[in-house]
């Protein structure tokens, strides 16, 4: 008998798979040597200028993408850029590479810093406190963030159990909040085809508004004098005449006009006093 041979087919082992490996985001290694020689470089050589310069350059990208963060809060994003440029600038100045070699992390900081800090002293039409103004920062980030949460507007509860605040404190800030940006008395009103100004409808104090009152009293407190005082009265303060010309009128010495005179305006003033 002949033998049947049966081929054999080769066995393949299976290898288990394994995970990827998360891929930290690439770092400009030149970007990174520019910090180390800038560092190395004495304050005296004459080439630091230029590779300082070079490496303010090299690192401009994450200046821009730290403004950009802050764009839309009423700012120009070319301010900020030049804001957070300034920021990055201080960072590179500041930076010593033997304390760390992640100068993003040390720098972001710092360039948000000087972002924020632009926002609190150069944007605010008004000056208040720096406890009001970034009280106004953490309203406005509990505000976007509970009215995506609740799905509504939230209530002044709702931001002070959001901050752990009392509700005084988040009515305050939001008082606090209209100062920072005002409107000109000379904003034209409606479609402004009459060119009324926003400052044309404030009142202006009367300063005869408040002697009314004194004048409505003044008629029942001549009654208290006799005829002869209510004349010399009149004469003087209605008629403008001098004491000797009120004298030379009703007949008597100016010494006597100038007693009824007295005595006159004491009756006069305790009778406006009572009243």
């Amino acid at each position: 008998m002949t033998a049947t041979v049966i081929p054999m087919t080769p066995t393949v082992r299976r290898v288990p798979r394994q995970p990827a490996r998360p891929v930290k985001p690439g770092v400009d290694e030149a970007a990174v040597s520019l910090l180390h020689r800038l560092a190395d470089l004495p304050q005296q050589a004459p080439d630091r200028a230029a590779v300082r310069a070079r490496a303010i350059e090299a690192w401009l990208p994450l200046a821009r993408h730290l403004a950009q963060r802050f764009h839309g809060r009423g700012e120009p994003l070319d301010d900020l850029v030049q804001i957070a440029t300034v920021g990055l600038i201080k960072a590179i100045d500041r930076f010593d590479p033997e304390y760390g070699n992640d100068f993003a992390a040390y720098a972001v900081p710092t360039i948000v810093g000087e972002i924020k800090r632009h926002f609190r002293d150069r944007t605010w039409d008004i000056r208040v406190p720096r406890r009001l103004q970034e009280l106004k920062l953490d309203i406005n980030e509990a505000t976007a963030t509970l009215a995506q949460r609740l799905g509504r507007s939230p209530t002044i509860t709702d931001i002070a159990g959001y901050l752990q605040r009392s509700e005084e404190d988040i009515i305050e800030g939001l008082e606090g909040a209209r100062a920072y940006s005002a409107v000109s008395l000379q904003t034209l009103v409606g479609a402004g085809i009459d060119g009324t100004e926003l400052g044309d409808l404030f009142g202006q104090d009367d300063p005869d508004l408040a002697l009314a009152e004194f004048r409505a009293s003044l008629g029942p407190a001549l009654d208290a004098l006799s005829p002869r005082e209510q004349h010399i009265i009149i004469l003087r303060f209605f008629g403008n005449l001098t004491q000797t010309q009120i004298a030379d009128r009703v007949g008597i010495s100016q010494m006597h006009v100038s007693r009824l005179l007295a005595r006159s305006l004491a009756t006069l003033r305790g009778q406006l006093v009572e009243n």
